[in-house]
């Protein structure tokens, strides 16, 4: 009698143990994504020279991932070094996947659209590990193209035809993923190409209670120069999360949290607490720590909400921002080593072009009609009011992984 229940005893430490490892490798990868995050987010406001901004770190964290799959020495080294982890290392892959498949799985109310391609110089001989890794890789392609080709338009048709083994599942053979743009950029600097590196991703959710158009205004909305432009406002009284938080300059902020349908994924927008902080004080202090403690920070409250419309467009060319995150072997021709993609040929990175898109309106679609003007009555509930540049981030509710991060700086302003 007691042996069975000396086994049970057994099983049941075992399970509570391996629980206990999931929930501390989630929240372990949790919290290097986030670093990887915040210093990729910081970086590039310190090189892009641009107004609004937007990135989607777990895009291209899938991106450095699979350059991890081919890459050894120093170079792998880097790699890791840069996201905190080896995605050789079978559990983190396991993690990643997961994740990964999470957000292909788009529930209902959420588009969610990512993809990752490899233009490899035709002719070279590909391992066959790496092509097999590649192919289950988070809607991953790796393409044949002929980069001493000048038109980039030849280049993409024939390079639609000129797979190597499907490697993409899901997709017909055949056809890129990603922006034909992007890609065609890429290919415009086939005289010096030896591998480009091609990453997109496109998002629109349905806010789990929307806004409504009749609520929207023309209400002002103050630059970071202190003139006030009018922007459509989208407006609603409802249940929030909210929570006051500081930096470690002391410098005081608040965030806001809006889900989506579904609740799989949320919008947190982070405004300075006062208007004459600029909101740099605040990205520059922001940390993996900070962002997890809004978690513990968040409090359910009745407030009106006001917050502008916005869409915006970004294109990097992440050669000019990786290397500054410790990432430069990759791009160097004599140092890099992906002799794990190919043993006989010395593959670098030339290029990695990062497109990311996003547009907030009152119900997550796209705008189609003019919005009425209405008064608003005002009530006792606290106000949140994005009427001056805010930070906004977002994240999956379950892992906390965020999967877009920006500034609106002038809602205005759509320029690419």
């Amino acid at each position: 009698m007691c042996r069975p229940l000396l086994a049970s005893l057994v099983v049941c430490f075992w399970l509570v143990e391996r629980s206990r490892c999931s929930s501390s490798l989630q929240d372990g990868m949790g919290e290097l994504h986030n670093r990887f995050s915040v210093s990729l987010y910081q970086t590039l406001t310190e090189t892009e020279n641009i107004s609004n901004l937007i990135v989607s770190p777990v895009s291209v964290s899938l991106s450095l991932g699979l350059l991890q799959l081919g890459a050894r020495g120093n170079t792998l080294a880097q790699l890791e070094g840069a996201l905190g982890y080896s995605v050789k290392d079978a559990t983190v892959q396991n993690f990643l996947l997961h994740s990964h498949s999470d957000m292909r799985n788009n529930s209902q109310g959420i588009w969610l659209q990512q993809t990752c391609t490899l233009f490899v110089q035709s002719g070279v001989q590909l391992l066959s590990e790496f092509t097999k890794h590649a192919a289950v890789w988070a809607n991953t392609s790796v393409v044949r193209a002929n980069f001493s080709q000048p038109n980039p338009r030849q280049q993409q048709e024939r390079a639609g035809n000129n797979h190597d083994e499907p490697l993409q599942s899901g997709s017909s053979s055949g056809e890129l993923s990603g922006s034909g743009e992007a890609q065609a950029e890429a290919l415009w600097w086939g005289h010096r190409l030896q591998m480009a590196l091609v990453n997109t991703v496109a998002f629109r959710g349905v806010w789990q209670k929307q806004f409504l158009f009749t609520n929207t205004q023309n209400l002002p909305f103050t630059l970071p120069d202190g003139s006030a432009i009018k922007v459509p406002m989208m407006y609603q009284a409802t249940e929030v999360s909210f929570g006051q938080f500081r930096t470690a300059s002391d410098h005081r902020y608040t965030v806001l949290e809006l889900p989506y349908l579904g609740l799989s994924l949320s919008l947190q927008v982070v405004l300075p607490s006062e208007r004459k902080t600029p909101l740099s004080c605040i990205e520059s202090q922001l940390t993996a720590r900070q962002l997890a403690s809004w978690e513990s920070g968040l409090r359910r409250t009745k407030m009106d909400v006001f917050l502008p419309r916005f869409r915006m467009q970004n294109k990097f060319n992440l050669r000019s921002v990786l290397p500054a995150m410790g990432i430069s072997d990759a791009f160097n021709p004599t140092a890099a080593d992906f002799s794990e993609i190919s043993a006989e040929e010395s593959l670098y990175v030339s290029d990695a072009f990062h497109e990311v898109r996003i547009e907030v309106t009152e119900d997550g679609t796209k705008a189609a009609a003019a919005t009425a003007m209405v008064l608003l009555k005002r009530s006792r509930a606290p106000v949140f009011k994005a009427d001056r540049p805010f930070l906004f981030l977002i994240r999956q509710v379950n892992t906390g992984s965020i999967l877009f991060m920006g500034r609106v700086m002038n809602p205005a302003d759509q320029t690419p």
